[in-house]
């Protein structure tokens, strides 16, 4: 589809008229992976300006550089929750699928001999901190680095390694701004919280014709972010929020909010919180007597979030960036090397860090020990072509932000049970989910 733009341009004693062709951007746009439907002032007036369609590339030195030939490890960074953090159980599982995948290269023979070191380094959640730790990782001459989950942390830890210039494969982190900042230093390797909010919007509003839903969420910034885009999506559909009631992590009472929420009557009510305190959110909300449906964010899906809601979870419903009950080869024998290692379950953490530290290996085992190189390969669009992780296809926008398939995860007799979203749209049943 292509319009022109016309203009006049004077001289002296005449005036001609111009018309430029302009190739219309919309019609392959992709960015966000945004329903057409669900893309902002859809219905009003096309944008001018598209962002994020071109990926910002890097043109600095460094690509000649020679790796040190004293070397008797190849060093790989970590930084995740491990301890003095409300999210230590997800930064363990992300460290035992990173541990996994480098074990598993190690079997294989390492990289010329050599093998990978893991660089494990905390991360506690504190503005600063995080950059400190990817200082640290600089001075012990890691080649690349896989972390973390929490937003302000990804944020602060990804200026550090712009200016350290060492790549970051972001394994845990929904933040939609985080690959948004257009530093060419990180890629993601999980779906964001855009993708869950259009899903549970799409699955909310029109498959089950909810019209006053009500909204509590942890008043942080996963809570705050993450909930951005189901608002804007809500809104587009034409169902704002009612009433949006928030609480800190770490609360175990949560009658006031849910009181309030009680007073407006809803027909249904939407959780965007880590697993324990949706938990306990659900149990309150029970045991008050509202027996409306519940919808969540990605984070209950887990056996913490399980046990804590207890007979009251069945029939939750929410959106999952991956399918763990997948029947892929790939997917069933990291499941089962998984177990026999650590002797329980993974979970989306301990997988989308599988799949980021394989493709460091990969890289590595593609440039050589090169961090500017290492970078080129992991940014490089073309890598990611029919890419198949443990978690599916992996799948990168302009920006670097996967924009694989968001399953839904409703919770049947006490387990979750998984169905492509309502955002697949036919694709779900055409045969390209092919080995799910």
């Amino acid at each position: 589809m292509r319009s022109f733009l016309r203009f006049w341009v004077c001289t002296l004693g005449s005036c001609i008229c111009l018309s430029i062709g302009l190739q219309a951007q919309k019609t392959d746009l992709k960015y966000g992976k945004t329903p057409d439907k669900l893309f902002p002032y859809q219905k009003f007036q096309e944008a001018y300006k598209y962002h994020f369609v071109e990926p910002i590339q890097f043109y600095g030195a460094g690509r000649d550089k020679v790796a040190p030939d004293h070397l008797e490890e190849v060093r790989i960074g970590f930084l995740g929750p491990l301890e003095g953090s409300a999210l230590v159980p997800l930064g363990e599982q992300m460290l035992n699928g990173a541990k996994l995948a480098l074990e598993q290269a190690n079997a294989a023979g390492g990289y010329r001999g050599l093998p990978y070191t893991l660089m494990v380094h905390n991360d506690v959640g504190l503005w600063g901190a995080a950059a400190n730790e990817v200082v640290k990782m600089d001075e012990e001459e890691v080649w690349a680095w896989l972390g973390s989950i929490d937003d302000i942390v990804s944020h602060v830890a990804l200026r550090a390694t712009l200016k350290m210039e060492i790549m970051m494969v972001n394994t845990g982190d929904p933040d939609p701004t985080f690959t948004e900042t257009n530093i060419p230093w990180a890629i993601r390797v999980i779906s964001d919280d855009r993708q869950s909010g259009y899903a549970l919007a799409t699955h909310i509003f029109e498959e089950k014709n909810h019209e006053r839903v009500a909204v509590i969420r942890t008043n942080t910034r996963y809570g705050r972010v993450g909930i951005m885009e189901y608002s804007g999506a809500a809104v587009r559909l034409g169902h704002p929020m009612m009433i949006e009631e928030r609480f800190n992590d770490g609360e175990t009472d949560f009658s006031m909010q849910l009181e309030n929420i009680k007073r407006v009557s809803p027909d249904a009510i939407l959780i965007w919180a880590n697993a324990k305190e949706s938990g306990l959110i659900v149990k309150q909300l029970r045991e008050m007597g509202m027996d409306f449906p519940i919808y969540a964010s990605d984070r209950i899906v887990s056996n913490e979030f399980l046990e804590i809601a207890g007979d009251w979870a069945e029939g939750i419903v929410a959106t999952c960036p991956y399918n763990p009950t997948a029947e892929n080869e790939q997917y069933v024998q990291f499941q089962q090397d998984y177990r026999a290692r650590f002797g329980l379950e993974p979970d989306v953490f301990a997988a989308h860090a599988y799949d980021g530290m394989n493709l460091i290996v990969e890289a590595i085992r593609k440039v050589g020990l090169n961090r500017v190189l290492i970078r080129d390969v992991l940014t490089d669009l073309t890598t990611f072509q029919g890419y198949q992780g443990v978690t599916g296809e992996i799948v990168l926008d302009e920006s670097w932000n996967d924009i694989g398939e968001i399953w839904m995860a409703k919770v049947q007799n006490g387990a979750f049970e998984f169905s492509p979203s309502p955002a697949l749209g036919e694709r779900a049943h055409s045969g390209r989910m092919v080995g799910y």
